[in-house]
């Protein structure tokens, strides 16, 4: 997840009027109330795209706000998840003597004295979304920002901001920190600094009987039919994927592309696709929610390169590798992974946090 521009807003997992390759007229667009929606558990599907090449950054907002959000924070707590703004199963984290230091020695001082603002967008459950009093954060990004806050001996301040909004909110000196799934590229790394914490991750997301078990590379998905996002990233590794195919004498996948999430699903579900391709957290939590959905296989993001997602932060204030050992701290001591798996993204953790690693590459002009 890493991840898209505001100028691309084709949702990642696609959405709206069907884009059919046949002859037939596209099917007509299905609008469901909250109610329906709230029953279907399509809240959770608040997804946040991949980056494309490096400047694209996209976050696909949830269908109708906060109706939206509460169906998810509603449809998660029926499946055991915590949803409450308590958060009373929150990992926390010891101070980190060294990482206390190297903030003292940085010379970065934090926006508001003995507090980490910490932006995200709150949009996209389990990464980040709102609890089920309609109005606290809660999500994996949220719960790494605390350990974040707690290594560093700060306490936690949250500001939700609009995607398009954080780069400039963390360049003016809003925001110490931007924690909502945002991917390593090249061309962010121009302009900020970035400390890892998971691997960019994308499935595909398929009903429970379905005869797929396992997608992982481009044979998996010859002569299938899969929705994806336009301009995304997943676009481009289903693309390549294809081209493979056909250099293979295999027939290639069929892209299928909606503007709204609730047709995207309703035609997963309905079996007319095969599966939809989008960043791993949003789909897990959907099947999870959803028990006529599973995941299969996982892919990397930045394929056939590696992706990482990082925590953000203003180019050269030096409060990046403070974060960082902070990060590497909660991982090695398994607090990292204590705190994912809350969420379900076990597997996720990068094996050592780095601070501004190779990112996706830069488009191509």
């Amino acid at each position: 997840m890493s991840h898209t521009d505001p100028a691309q807003t084709q949702p990642a997992f696609p959405p709206g009027e069907e884009a059919e390759a046949s002859t037939q007229a596209p099917a007509p667009k299905r609008r469901l109330s909250s109610k329906q929606r709230l029953v279907a558990g399509i809240g959770a599907l608040a997804v946040v795209a991949a980056a494309v090449g490096g400047t694209a950054l996209v976050l696909n907002r949830p269908t109708s706000g906060t109706d939206t959000q509460l169906a998810a924070a509603t449809a998660a707590a029926g499946h055991g998840l915590d949803t409450s703004a308590e958060q009373a199963g929150r990992v926390r984290l010891d101070q980190v003597p060294a990482a206390i230091e190297e903030l003292k020695a940085s010379g970065f001082t934090p926006i508001h004295a003995g507090e980490l603002t910490v932006a995200t967008t709150g949009g996209s459950a389990p990464i980040s979304f709102t609890a089920d009093d309609g109005k606290t954060l809660i999500g994996s990004d949220v719960d790494v920002a605390q350990l974040i806050a707690d290594g560093l001996g700060l306490s936690l301040r949250l500001e939700a901001t609009a995607w398009a909004d954080w780069p400039l909110g963390v360049q003016s000196g809003k925001y110490d920190v931007v924690l909502s799934n945002v991917g390593v590229t090249e061309e962010r790394k121009d302009l900020f600094d970035f400390a890892t914490y998971r691997h960019g991750l994308h499935t595909f997301l398929v009903t429970k009987d379905s005869p797929l078990k396992d997608v992982k590379e481009a044979k998996d998905i010859a002569g299938l039919k899969i929705v994806v996002g336009s301009g995304t990233n997943q676009e481009k590794i289903l693309t390549a994927w294809n081209q493979l195919n056909e250099k293979a004498g295999l027939a290639p996948a069929e892209l299928v592309y909606y503007d709204d999430q609730s047709a995207a699903l309703l035609a997963l579900k309905s079996g007319r696709v095969d599966a939809s391709f989008g960043p791993n957290p949003s789909a897990t939590y959907q099947a999870q929610v959803d028990p006529e959905l599973r995941t299969v296989g996982r892919v990397n993001a930045g394929w056939p390169d590696n992706s990482d997602v990082g925590v953000v932060t203003a180019k050269g204030n030096g409060l990046v590798q403070p974060v960082a050992t902070v990060l590497e701290e909660a991982r090695t001591s398994g607090k990292l992974t204590e705190a994912l798996t809350r969420w379900q993204l076990q597997g996720e953790q990068v094996e050592k946090t780095e601070v501004n690693p190779k990112g996706l590459p830069r488009q191509t002009k």
